[in-house]
């Protein structure tokens, strides 16, 4: 109600699509004028937008889905009107990074939001496995025709870790699947809509760990890059499970043994 409230009373709603948002305001006979606000235009539209309100104008904010800011055009008018001291009202609404952790069942504290996963094969295989050495419950978003690839991609990853990959959150086909990579993989039946991914805890963390002297762990991994054509990231992984550690701590022995110079 408050949302309607302020619609209705804002000078100019600026909009991530007119057209999309005008059925809302059609549905509930708000006349508020619009004014498109997204990604392509923003750096012409910002400057427009912050004199009209140094002029006195209230503006509301909407995207077409979501919170305004988290993976949607709005960051920037809200850094804007900070830095010339324009007051900013955040009301809470749909958020589907926060919905589908909290649907997860995972630990929230602490919890990592990432936007969408990179387009380019390259650039989204770098960004897994930087990911992957966070061991605490994660989140970030996918395309409906990638999706399948970052999750057979994941399971490289990501060994044993619970995943949760939600579909169309808070709309009429939401959908939760669960379990690891490999059987979520196996519930995807219907890859339309938005998907939003969530990776449980790495739960090594939380089990004892065998004393390894780093040297053992540089060496054993020495001998296994020279005699196996397998990625770097894959004998972390291997080496984490064998020990007991989480692969960020393996990293982190790996790359303070090079630094060594040993």
């Amino acid at each position: 109600m408050r949302a309607l409230r302020v619609l209705r009373e804002a000078d100019r709603i600026a909009a991530e699509d007119t057209r999309r948002t005008a059925g809302l305001l059609a549905h509930f006979a708000i006349s508020t004028p619009t004014i498109s606000f997204h990604r392509h235009n923003i750096r012409s539209r910002l400057p427009q937008l912050v004199a009209r309100l140094q002029q006195g104008d209230s503006l509301a904010l909407v995207s077409d889905a979501g919170t305004p800011g988290i993976s949607d055009p709005g960051i920037e008018l809200v850094r804007a009107c900070v830095e010339n001291g324009i007051a900013v009202d955040p009301i809470p609404g749909a958020c589907a990074p926060l919905v589908a952790a909290i649907a997860s069942g995972f630990p929230m504290e602490p919890i990592t939001i990432f936007g969408f996963v990179p387009s380019r094969a390259k650039d989204r295989k770098m960004w897994l496995a930087r990911i992957q050495t966070i061991s605490h419950t994660l989140t970030f978003f996918e395309t409906p025709h990638r999706i399948r690839k970052t999750l057979t991609e994941m399971s490289q990853m990501f060994v044993n870790r619970p995943i949760m990959v939600g579909r169309e959150l808070t709309k009429l086909h939401q959908q939760f699947l669960r379990g690891n990579d490999n059987q979520v993989i196996g519930q995807l039946t219907d890859q339309r809509g938005e998907f939003t991914v969530v990776v449980g805890p790495d739960t090594l963390d939380n089990q004892p760990r065998k004393v390894v002297p780093d040297q053992d762990v540089w060496l054993e991994f020495c001998r296994l890059t020279i005699n196996r054509r397998v990625r770097r990231r894959a004998i972390v992984v291997e080496l984490a499970h064998k020990y007991g550690h989480s692969p960020k701590y393996i990293y982190a022995v790996i790359e303070r043994m090079k630094d060594s110079g040993l």
